[in-house]
């Protein structure tokens, strides 16, 4: 949630010295946004594409861009023709901590009583796919933004970190809990305790993100692979999700129950009967997500 040691004295002065955010603006197109821009992608029109949209901040989490990146989310969530969201930010920063002058007044009773930090939540309980396409620094709130998504495309200098312990406090947006269930409890305890970054290739590696590619062209094959998820059954492709999350949450045992009435729940649709006479019929299937 906080920049970086390693990202010099000078970022680190600024992260302390940013402006608080302006109050948010009520979503409805790219243009009435501050921080973020929004797109549909694909030869579809069927991916939902969120950029984080604050370069000179590299990309902090204030409250208003929160505030707008939700109701991004809840417009694609919405939308019946986005089958899966990108989510990005720029080529140096996905986003390098949240904005630590908003946090550094407030106390325990604040916290507490406001359940501070709980909006960033949503990301997590999108329906439909998120894929995360992370160039450059994803720290602290930034790293834990591009957990919260369900695939990460990381470009070749993208850099992960939890660096909370360097200015007194530790992950509260799910950074000790998703990065150890992500990469295990020795690399997970090494980077919260001590606040080091581990590279693309590393968190490769660990189990962290799918794939790298240059940093050109990382977003367009986010977008590819979002297209690709957008072009199966909806409302089967949130059954998947659902049961693939179900993993980090229940037992086996728990799990593969769950996974076995999701299955079954799936011959109740017609996108079922469609994909499988498509392929009894050698055809390519025309889901209605049905």
């Amino acid at each position: 949630m906080a920049a970086l040691r390693a990202l010099q004295p000078s970022v680190r002065a600024l992260l302390c010295t940013w402006p608080g955010c302006p109050a948010p603006r009520s979503f409805a197109s790219s243009a009435a946004s501050e921080y973020i821009i929004t797109a549909k992608k694909g030869k579809n029109s069927n991916v939902g594409l969120v950029q984080l949209n604050r370069p000179k901040a590299l990309n902090a989490l204030c409250d208003g861009l929160i505030v707008e990146l939700n109701q991004a989310l809840q417009a694609f969530e919405e939308d019946p023709a986005v089958g899966a969201i990108v989510l990005t930010g720029g080529e140096k920063a996905f986003a390098a901590g949240a904005d630590i002058k908003e946090m550094q007044n407030l106390t325990f009773q604040d916290c507490y009583s406001s359940k501070f930090l709980s909006h960033w939540d949503l990301l997590s309980q999108v329906k439909k796919p998120v894929i995360a396409a992370v160039n450059g620094y994803a720290l602290g709130g930034g790293c834990e933004l591009a957990m919260m998504c369900d695939i990460i495309y990381a470009g070749e200098k993208a850099q992960f970190g939890q660096p909370e312990i360097l200015i007194g406090t530790i992950p509260g947006a799910g950074g000790t809990q998703r990065l150890t269930r992500a990469v295990g409890k020795s690399l997970a305890m090494e980077m919260v305790l001590t606040g080091d970054r581990i590279s693309a290739q590393d968190a490769k590696q660990a189990g962290l993100v799918s794939k790298i590619f240059p940093v050109e062209t990382l977003v367009e094959e986010a977008i590819k692979c979002a297209e690709k998820i957008a072009s199966n059954s909806k409302i089967v492709t949130a059954m998947a999700k659902e049961s693939v999350n179900a993993a980090f949450e229940m037992t086996l045992t728990e799990g593969i129950k769950l996974e076995k009435k999701l299955f079954y729940s799936t011959f109740a649709t017609e996108d079922r009967k469609e994909g499988m006479s498509a392929f009894v019929e050698k055809r390519k299937a025309n889901f209605k997500d049905q």
